[in-house]
């Protein structure tokens, strides 16, 4: 009898242990959730942020196209061309 009695108290000791190592890496899952959620937030962020500049910059190098610039002058002319024809068809639409 004296021997079942020391097998159940180390059965109980190691689910008391397992018990508390399972709330540690509950409580570091949930620090690591944490984490990753705020490093998606600032991924999102500088995505949004690189995506404003590369539209400013497409904007410059169109402005510097404009201005004389030799360098995509063609680029300038199409984009020009492209705005005139949507021009174009807002005149034909309100014309309708």
């Amino acid at each position: 009898m004296s021997e079942l009695v020391k097998i159940v108290d180390s059965l109980e000791n190691k689910i008391s242990k397992l018990l508390h190592k399972l709330e540690l890496l509950n409580q570091a899952n949930s620090k690591l959730e944490q984490e990753l959620n705020s490093i998606k937030n600032n991924h999102q962020s500088v995505q949004n942020s690189v995506s404003e500049w590369e539209e400013k910059y497409k904007s410059l190098v169109l402005a510097n196209s404009m201005l004389g610039s030799n360098t995509n002058k063609t680029e300038a002319k199409l984009k020009i061309n492209t705005l005139i024809r949507e021009l174009d068809h807002c005149i034909a639409q309100l014309a309708e």
